[in-house]
């Protein structure tokens, strides 16, 4: 059972260490992309402050799709090397923008987002989606996020059955 409660009171870091204990315990014994992907941008969005938009996005036919999120109505598609998740798939690294009105061919999905944090799922080489979180606060997501986040996807690319998408 998830108590939100549980995390009021921990510092950054043991918050961040205890998402991702609850995120191995949700994926146990489940490995359906929808239902885990579901889960996982809901586990984000009820413990990370100052979100306007968790989800991802899934490598399908060359461009990315949207797939599960928490948030406002998203773009439905995205080429590669377009925007702050294309460039995230293009360059194969993790994308944290502190303010995307400053970064060039950013897609604007959400009007009130001003910092975005990308990162790529990569398994064996191969691109699968992105994780895309978003904030209406300039220069949101820190270093500490963007190491917690990369296990987060780790976690999830270790513990998902991917062939199924």
């Amino acid at each position: 059972m998830f108590i939100l409660e549980d995390f009021k009171g921990l510092t950054e870091e043991q918050k961040y260490e205890n998402m991702l204990l609850f995120l191995k315990g949700q994926l146990l014994g489940e490995k359906d992309v929808i239902a885990n992907l579901s889960n996982a941008s809901s586990i984000i969005m009820s413990l990370t402050d100052n979100l306007n938009w968790a989800g991802f996005y899934l490598m399908k036919d060359g461009e990315l799709v949207l797939g599960p999120f928490q948030g406002m109505p998203a773009c439905n598609r995205i080429k590669i090397g377009k925007g702050v998740c294309g460039g995230a798939v293009s360059s194969r690294q993790i994308q944290r923008v502190n303010d995307v009105h400053k970064f060039e061919g950013h897609i604007a999905c959400d009007s009130l987002t001003n910092s975005e944090l990308v990162v790529p799922i990569i398994k064996e080489d191969k691109v699968l989606g992105v994780l895309d979180l978003d904030s209406i606060e300039f220069g949101r997501f820190t270093e500490l996020e963007e190491k917690y986040f990369k296990k987060f996807v780790q976690i999830l690319i270790e513990n998902i059955d991917w062939s199924c998408n």
